[in-house]
Formats: C-alpha cells, structure tokens, sequence
C-alpha cells in the first residue's frame, strides 16, 4: 500500500495528510524504464480492454515525471473505456487523472474527476473502490481548506471501511479524520482518532511502513496534547515520534514534530530547546525543498528570536521569511499558470476525442444510409430479374436475401433505443428481442413465400382454367 504526504504552498498551519491510492515515491530512471516497457506492450496489443490497462497504467507511472504527458495518456484511456463499457478502466482511468490533477495543483479539476468516478463506484457495489475515492475527495476538500467538507466524506469513508472490514485502509481512514479534526480544533475528537491510528499502526506487518506509520501517529498525538496543555504527554509523543520517522526516513513528517516540539518547548520556556529544534526543522525542510515548511520554520524562528530580544537574528529571519514569501508567490504564480495549461490541455483532448466521436458517428449514419438505399435497390433488382430468363433458384434466393436484409436492418436500428431503454441490461435485452423475434420470424416467412410467389408466378404464369356452362 503507497501512501503519500502532502502539504500545501499556501495558507494556514500545515500539518500532514495522508493521501490514500497511487501516489508514491518511486525512483525516476526505473519509472521511465517501466513506461518504456509497458509503451512497447501497448504497441503490439489488439485487445481494447487490456490496451485500456496498459494505458492507465502508464499515465500512473509517468505523472511522477511528466504530468502534462500523464493527463494526455489517462484520458485516451478514459474515452475508451467508455467507448467499450469496460468499468474497472474508466474508473482506473479518473483517478489517475484526478491524482495527476492534485500534483499540478488543480484541486477543483480533482474534485470533478473523484466525484465522477464516485459516482461509477456507487453502482459498481465494490467497498474498497468506493471507500477509498471517498477518503481521496475529503483529502481534495483538505487541500482546499474546506475542513468540514473534508471531515464529511472522511466520516462517509470511515463508515464503509467500517462496515465491510477494509482492515488495511483503516489506518489511514483514522489519521485523516484525526488530521481533519486537529485542523478544526477539535481536540478530543483528534485525540480519540489519531490514537486509535497509532494502535492501527503497531499491527502493520511490513516494519518499515509500521515505524513510518507509528511515528505520523505520534506526531499528531503530540500535536493534540500541546492543545489540551498536557506538555509531559505531548513532550513524549514528539519526542518518540521523531525517533520513528528517523529510522522510516520520512523527512516531511519529521519537519512537522521537530517544529511541534520547539513549540512545545517555547510554552516551557526553554528557549534554547526551541531555537535548537526550530532550526532543526528548518535544515530538513531547507535541504529536502519543502517550502511551506522552510516557510514556517522561519516564520517560527522571527518570533522566538523576538522573545529572546535577540535583535539581530530576528531581523535576519525577517528578511529571510520575506525571500521565501516571494519565493511562495512565485511558485503559487506557476502553479496558477499550471492550473489554467492543464484545464487547457484537458479541453483540447476533449475536443479531439468528440471530434473523432463525431467522424465516427457520421460514418455509421452514411453506412446506414447505404445500407437503406442498397436494401430497395436490392429488391427491385430481385423484381427486374424475374422479368428475364434466370434460373428460378436464382430468383428465390434473391427473394430470400432481400427479406433478410430487411429484417437485420431493423434490428440493427432498434438495437440502440432498446439498449437505451433497458439501460444496457442484457437480460431485459435478450427479452425484448426475443419477443421481436418470435413477431418477426413468422411475419418473415409469410412475406417470404409470398414473395417468391409472386415472382414465380410473374416469371411463369400459370395457365388460365377456362370454364363452360353445363346446360341440362
């Protein structure tokens, strides 16, 4: 199971989401040696349903690199999924785009995308699916800081995990909603959500994800415990919890409880044990480009230099939160740019797709025009043949092919309005045409025979009777 931490360039306090569903670190070259392989299957491989999972597969792959690219690919694959009505594709095919989507900073075009492929995975009836896209619109909703939001579609989440034993997404299903609350300040219901994650946690077999995991935990715990005022506690679970996400080499994570427990040690007064841990946050941060944590480290250190009047200091930090604000306007400026290429982008494919839609369409309508020309033709061909001398078999067989041809094109002319109609149910399909069937297969052998007949008897008339009276 891949799980990702995401934070954010603007706004308030960051603290740390866990994002549920594909996006993991992955090392560049081995990505693009798996794209290259997976290209080269999709070069050779004729099934439309397994060229659909090529598809997702490799948009997945390359967004970690390319996401522009990413979305190009994830949208071939989603308009063909629906073309052949394979359901597992198209909704492989939202969520990639929709994660894609999340990395180049579009939340609304996210939001869009998970609450289609929610909607595919309400009728689908697979919990998994559908507890999962659940949690990634209420982490959608977090990134737009529409807490309450998030804290519903967490809860509704939370309830189909619950209820269907997903045992390996309730970790993640507990640390969102203790985030979420934590983010609304609602200390206790924190505290009771991201302790029962940290037991959730301690029962993960794999070791390295268990102490990632244990250690996230931890931190929030001591988050929470630095609201309710219960240092000693919040002291330990900073404490503890660093050393987890030392050993799972989960930097993000760790610039959030080394700047916890400045905070922590700014409320005890030991300002040496702040300005050490704030710059420990900092260094992290700073090396690993976190920004939004470089940011608030920064912001931090200002303040506490201030406390300590250690004038010098704060005014560098001054000056050096205002390079980063610049730095966060700048970025914020190229993801809006991002934002406006990428609903561009997705427009054009749209675009592109409806217009080899429409080809597609209007070739079917002219090759149904044809078929509805050639069919009379047909039969006044049959009618002009049995003027001449030909072959009688020849004139049946004629008269038969005729029917037949009539007949299939009106089933192929129903065939959509009754799909339509039963909404692609093939058992209310086989119904009605079996029904069609058993009105047309007798009405088709009595136009048979009677045609035949009538060119039978226009091409070999037989002889007139001629009656006489019989006087007595």
């Amino acid at each position: 199971m891949a799980a990702k931490l995401f934070y954010k360039l603007q706004g308030v306090k960051k603290y740390y989401l866990f994002f549920f569903f594909t996006l993991s670190a992955y090392n560049l070259f081995s990505q693009k040696s798996k794209v290259d392989s997976l290209s080269k299957l999709l070069s050779v491989e004729k099934t439309d349903s397994n060229r659909v999972r090529l598809m997702w597969q490799i948009a997945r792959d390359v967004s970690v690199y390319n996401p522009d690219t990413s979305l190009k690919i994830a949208l071939q694959a989603l308009f063909l999924a629906r073309k052949i009505e394979y359901e597992e594709g198209e909704s492989r095919s939202l969520g990639i785009l929709a994660n894609t989507f999340i990395k180049i900073g579009n939340y609304p075009r996210a939001l869009e995308l998970n609450i289609q492929k929610l909607q595919l995975e309400e009728k689908r009836k697979k919990p998994r699916n559908y507890g999962s896209v659940l949690m990634n619109i209420g982490v959608v909703y977090v990134l737009q800081e529409e807490y309450l939001k998030a804290r519903e579609y967490f809860s509704k989440a939370d309830s189909v995990i619950l209820e269907n034993s997903l045992e390996d997404l309730k970790y993640y299903s507990a640390i969102n909603i203790g985030d979420v609350y934590n983010r609304l300040n609602t200390a206790d219901s924190a505290f009771k959500y991201f302790n029962k994650s940290l037991e959730l946690g301690k029962v993960f077999k794999d070791e390295s994800l268990r102490t990632d995991l244990v250690g996230s935990s931890m931190t929030g715990l001591g988050h929470v415990y630095l609201k309710l005022g219960n240092y000693e506690q919040s002291l330990i679970n900073y404490k503890t919890g660093i050393n987890y996400l030392t050993d799972a080499d989960d930097d993000e994570v760790l610039c959030e409880a080394t700047l916890g427990l400045a905070n922590l040690y700014e409320h005890l007064n030991q300002f040496d044990s702040a300005g050490h841990y704030a710059n420990l946050s900092l260094s992290i941060a700073k090396k690993d480009g976190f920004l939004s944590k470089e940011l608030d480290a920064a912001e931090f250190l200002t303040d506490h230099y201030k406390k300590v009047k250690s004038i010098d200091s704060a005014f560098s930090y001054v000056n050096y939160v205002r390079g980063l604000n610049d730095s966060v306007n700048s970025k914020s400026k190229i993801r809006e740019s991002q934002v406006i290429s990428s609903n561009e982008q997705f427009r054009q494919i749209e675009l592109e797709e409806n217009r080899l839609k429409e080809k597609q369409e209007r070739i079917q309508q002219l090759q149904m025009l044809l078929i509805a020309i050639f069919i009379p033709g047909f039969f006044l061909l049959t009618l002009f043949l049995s003027r001449i001398k030909v072959h009688i078999k020849l004139i049946r067989l004629l008269g038969i092919l005729s029917l037949l041809f009539l007949f299939e094109y009106l089933t192929l002319l129903l065939h959509p309005t009754v799909a339509n109609l039963t909404h692609h149910t093939p058992v209310y399909e086989i119904i009605i045409f079996v029904a069609m069937a058993a009105i047309l297969i007798p009405l088709h052998h009595r136009l048979e025979h009677w045609l035949i007949d009538k060119l039978l008897h226009h091409r070999h008339p037989r002889p007139l009777i001629e009656t006489s009276e019989v006087v007595e």
